[in-house]
């Protein structure tokens, strides 16, 4: 009986020796856990931030790129002041440099007349009848559409044949 006795207090400390080792480990998981996710939140500000600062170099380059064209857009109202026929032909270069700089940039325009409507790259601003054309058909080209790199930066707006 001595020996079941002694075999209880022994099997009790080895439970409690693996309740402690539990314990432990648990709390050693519990702490990576708690490193893992502070790890986590540190990186999610580190990344927004620096989406952020990203943005603010991409808007600071575009204007840096386009400071000259409004250098050359006020030049051309003065001159239109003491010569109002010029300003027709100073608006022109303005716009020859604005859309040479959009082109560096890789943004390109498209005039979709005559293709068939896509709403992915038009927005139909109405509809008219007219022969000799299919139903879906781009009759008309409002304002032409741009892409950046194949992404539709504004859909070209348009009028479609019924």
């Amino acid at each position: 009986m001595a020996d079941q006795g002694e075999t209880e207090a022994q099997q009790v400390e080895r439970d409690l020796d693996e309740l402690e080792s539990t314990k432990q480990e648990r709390d050693e998981y519990l702490e990576l856990a708690q490193r893992t996710r502070a790890d986590f939140e540190n990186y999610r500000k580190r990344v927004a931030k620096e989406a952020a600062e990203a943005t603010a170099r991409g808007k600071a380059e575009l204007a840096k790129q386009l400071l000259p064209v409004v250098d050359n857009l006020e030049r051309a109202l003065e001159v239109a002041e003491a010569d109002p026929a010029s300003l027709a032909k100073g608006v022109a270069l303005v716009h020859e440099e604005l859309r040479g700089r959009l082109e560096e940039a890789g943004v390109e325009p498209f005039d979709p007349l005559g293709e068939r409507f896509d709403p992915e790259l038009h927005e139909a601003l109405s509809t008219r009848a007219e022969e000799g054309t299919d139903a879906g058909q781009v009759l008309e080209t409002v304002e032409k559409g741009y892409r950046l790199n194949g992404q539709v930066l504004r859909p070209a707006r348009v009028v479609v044949s019924e």
